[in-house]
């Protein structure tokens, strides 16, 4: 199976996704470095802290799904909430890394195989404040094994990357079926092309859930003040 041939798994840039209306429903973006609550690494780390928010619907299932997780284990937040203009940038960049790499490919197909990774700008759940990339961690707040390092393309990790990806070690396969319990049942969805990747609230949370509509678009740099 090719790295593109994964039927099961819709992709942001379905036409059914872009589908979904949103309703936005105004929540506030609040910053998760306050109270203590998550590890919150800083690889992502930007000037204005943007990487660190998320709408306050998202932060109150991330604190349920942390308590849902076997003593000893966290959550630890690499990115949230993404500026348009960057989610733009890390779109264009990638599909042109694809192009370059593949130019006997269609236009759809460029769109379609970038989505795996990045998702069109215009349906991006971290501009919405929707998605978290995240990862496990131990008490002192060590990642754990996942299979591959977080933001591995399908590329570099030979599909490994796709949460149900067979190409990784036990371990690792144990540590992504507890994360994905907690999340789950704390109402979250997962991109199936990137196990870090959970969101809820948004088009594709929407779609994954037969909602009507999606609670959360796209945000402005200064369109919500966050909480701090």
């Amino acid at each position: 199976m090719g790295l593109g041939d994964r039927v099961s798994i819709v992709l942001m840039s379905d036409a059914r996704v872009a589908g979904i209306p949103v309703r936005e429903c105004g929540e506030r973006l609040v910053d998760v470095r306050v109270g203590g609550a998550f590890h919150v690494d800083a690889r992502r780390r930007d000037a204005a802290g943007a990487f660190a928010q998320l709408r306050e619907g998202v932060v109150e299932r991330l604190l349920h799904a942390r308590s849902l997780l076997p003593d000893g284990l966290g959550l630890l937040i690499v990115e949230g909430y993404r500026p348009p203009a960057l989610q733009r940038r890390y779109f264009a960049k990638y599909a042109g890394e694809l192009a370059r790499d593949n130019p006997e490919w269609p236009s759809d197909r460029l769109r379609d195989a970038a989505s795996r990774y990045v998702s069109p700008p215009e349906i991006a759940p971290h501009s919405a404040g929707a998605a978290v990339d995240l990862t496990l961690t131990d008490g002192d707040g060590v990642e754990l094994d996942m299979g591959t390092r977080m933001n591995a393309t399908p590329e570099e990790s030979a599909g490994a990357c796709y949460t149900d990806a067979t190409n990784i070690g036990d371990r690792a396969r144990e540590h992504r079926a507890l994360l994905s319990a907690a999340l789950t049942s704390a109402g979250l969805v997962n991109y199936g092309t990137e196990w870090w990747h959970w969101s809820w609230g948004d088009r594709y949370w929407a779609f994954r859930t037969d909602q009507p509509a999606a609670l959360y678009g796209p945000v402005e740099d200064h369109a919500l003040s966050p909480e701090r």
